[in-house]
């Protein structure tokens, strides 16, 4: 699995988590709405602030984001 579609699932899973659409997400963050569905997709890949914002947003670090992408990307790797 690519590091993009592991930050997808995990995104998802913490917005829906916390009980917030993605329009609400991308407006506290300061993003478009459609580019929250292309990150958790996977058809996007997030910038370092992208993560921030993002990780201030969902109340968890940002080195847990890329902690639990990591995670999930050894539950499936790539070309399986």
């Amino acid at each position: 699995m690519e590091e993009k579609e592991a930050f997808g699932i995990v995104l998802r899973r913490l917005r829906e988590k916390k009980g917030i659409t993605q329009e609400q997400l991308a407006f506290r963050c300061n993003l478009h709405r459609t580019y929250i569905g292309l990150l958790e997709r996977g058809l996007r890949q997030p910038t370092i602030s992208t993560i921030f914002s993002i990780g201030k947003e969902l109340k968890i670090k940002p080195s847990t984001i890329i902690k639990l992408t990591e995670q999930e990307m050894v539950k499936k790797p790539s070309g399986e």
